[in-house]
């Protein structure tokens, strides 16, 4: 699986990360997979973060304690200001917001009740939903046995909190914590809008810690389980610069994917999600691998990832969190209009966004319209699309059109 504000006053932290591999890795459960290409960021600069405690508990911690403690030096995020916060309360904590199961299957129970209870599903599509991780031996939050998540849940929503971070119900979306996509230099409003996307990594739920493993077949079934779909490549990068851009802007269609992808990266707008400065040190980019994870794979690679939306500074102008850094992300490349998922259709894999090492390894551009080459290129329908334990996905769907007074 890249795409504002004043900030509360901060402390600067040297972050001390080591060069690592970067790659995409192939999925692997056996623990052995290939590596793609990238090379490592020249500095890590000073990160302007707020204070808090590492995690610091054994990966071995029984249920019901913090998770195993990462061995990043890790803080809180930057936050967005007051001003910005709505005038609501914060949300309450998420059911069993400090168990951290040591089995993959506790971990999916855990996470399917905090789901029922924040997601507004049904009950068939809560069943949908098991029925696709039943019949994966690795799709979930990671290896529990490896796991050293760089923040808990509850510091997470400890942040957000002092951040006064609230999200605004979208009803035109149709779901909890999603947004709706348009180009507000077009003159455009959230009532123009034909299309949302979660503001957060699936399960889209805040201060949860993101799917990963998923093939990219996987995340489309997963997102037409709870009645959405994997977005479109050109929804995602809208969603991250702030500003959706029409299909025939935004593709080459019937046309070589090189060439189509060279001629979009060559005239695409670089911006990340909350500015026109790259800046790492606001998205969850600080974490590190796993001691011994230098090619992928479930016995070797941890999902030492963050909660989504930990970082309350990395937001777009839209409120989609988290297109840096975290996970990176499954999205659906067409290259004809009727491949478009928004159309009803399916194309080629795309992966999207960074993940939560790049402070200390910049494997490639990450800014909200670079699209990546073909890595583990396949049809997001094949049944040996990739997976792997830092790529996530987050879904898109239809908007309503609002109800006239």
């Amino acid at each position: 699986m890249h795409f504002p504000r004043s900030f509360l006053h901060v402390a600067s932290l040297l972050l001390p990360l080591s060069a690592a591999l970067a790659a995409s890795a192939c999925r692997d459960t056996s623990g052995d997979a290939g590596t793609t290409e990238g090379k490592p960021a020249s500095s890590v600069a000073h990160a302007s973060l707020l204070g808090a405690p590492t995690t610091g508990a054994s990966a071995a911690a029984p249920p019901g304690s913090a998770p195993p403690g990462s061995s990043a030096q890790v803080a809180t995020a930057p936050s967005t200001s007051a001003s910005a916060a709505a005038a609501a309360a914060p949300p309450p904590p998420l059911p069993d917001e400090d168990l951290y199961p040591t089995t993959l299957d506790a971990q999916r129970e855990a996470m399917f009740g905090r789901m029922a209870a924040t997601m507004r599903l049904s009950e068939a599509q809560l069943a949908a939903v098991r029925a696709i991780f039943g019949k994966s031996k690795v799709l979930g939050q990671g290896n529990p046995a490896l796991a050293k998540y760089a923040m808990t849940r509850r510091q997470c929503r400890e942040t957000r909190e002092r951040a006064q971070v609230v999200d605004a119900d979208k009803p035109m979306c149709g779901a909890p914590f999603m947004v709706p996509l348009y180009d507000p230099a077009a003159g455009q409003t959230e009532a123009d809008a034909k299309a949302c996307i979660d503001r957060y990594e699936f399960p889209g739920i805040p201060c949860e810690h993101p799917v990963v493993w998923a093939t990219a077949r996987e995340a489309s079934e997963l997102c037409s389980a709870v009645g959405k779909r994997l977005c479109d490549a050109h929804e995602w990068e809208g969603g991250c610069a702030g500003a959706l851009h029409t299909p025939d802007d935004e593709y080459v269609f019937n046309r070589e994917r090189k060439l189509s992808r060279h001629r979009h990266n060559d005239k695409r707008d670089i911006r990340w999600a909350y500015g026109a400065e790259k800046d790492h040190a606001r998205c969850a980019t600080a974490s590190n691998k796993t001691k011994g994870c230098t090619s992928g794979g479930w016995k070797r690679c941890g999902t030492n990832a963050y909660p989504a939306g930990a970082f309350p500074g990395c937001v777009s102008p839209l409120g989609v969190y988290d297109q840096h850094g975290n996970v990176a992300e499954h999205m659906n490349l067409p290259t004809r209009p009727e491949e478009m998922s928004s159309a009803g259709g399916m194309g080629y894999t795309e992966m999207k966004g960074s993940w939560f090492i790049f402070s200390g390894y910049e494997a490639h551009p990450d800014d909200c319209r670079w699209r990546a080459p073909d890595w583990h290129g396949t049809k997001v329908k094949d049944h040996n699309s990739h997976g792997n334990y830092h790529l996530g996905f987050r879904c898109c769907g239809s908007a309503s059109t609002p109800a006239t007074p």
